[in-house]
């Protein structure tokens, strides 16, 4: 029996919101060997840590296999969300200590921090966190059709 190696795919990510909350976009690339696809879409009222969060879950739902994903993204909100805190979310019943306060609260945006658990389950994820509008080009160009979403508020598409 032969076991055949995953496709390693690079998805770099971003998403952008006109006001937060306010109208958003989110937008990724999908690099394999010399093939690039880049998926776009918007939402009427929303947060940029929707939009970002979003544009993960979007590039994986893309796939149609299981690979090697190398998720490229200017957001610490996602990668320390999805790296880090999720452990702690579950054991306290998806609840977090608020800043200063002796109260906890419901964690933001569960339902996307589930859907995007999920989205990994059949992939191999490494997390890569660059700094935003630095001079990487998938970076840069996902900033641009993701604010161009939140602005003009098309239907999800693929370019």
């Amino acid at each position: 029996m032969t076991v055949q190696k995953m496709k390693h795919i690079y998805l770099t990510v971003d998403g952008a919101c006109s006001g937060n909350p306010g109208p958003g976009g989110w937008a990724c690339s999908l690099r394999y060997g010399g093939h690039m696809r880049e998926l776009f879409g918007s939402e009427e009222h929303t947060t940029n840590n929707r939009m970002e969060l979003g544009a993960v879950i979007e590039g994986l739902k893309a796939l149609h296999e299981p690979c090697e994903v190398t998720v490229i993204t200017d957001s610490q909100y996602v990668t320390s969300g999805i790296t880090q805190w999720p452990p702690q979310w579950k054991a306290n019943g998806w609840r977090k200590k608020s800043k200063g306060a002796s109260y906890t609260q419901a964690v933001l945006n569960r339902d996307l921090w589930e859907e995007l658990e999920n989205a990994l389950v059949r992939h191999a994820a490494k997390w890569e966190r660059i700094k935003g509008h630095s001079g990487h080009e998938d970076n840069i160009r996902c900033d641009q059709l993701a604010s161009r979403a939140a602005r003009i508020q098309p239907t999800p598409k693929a370019v």
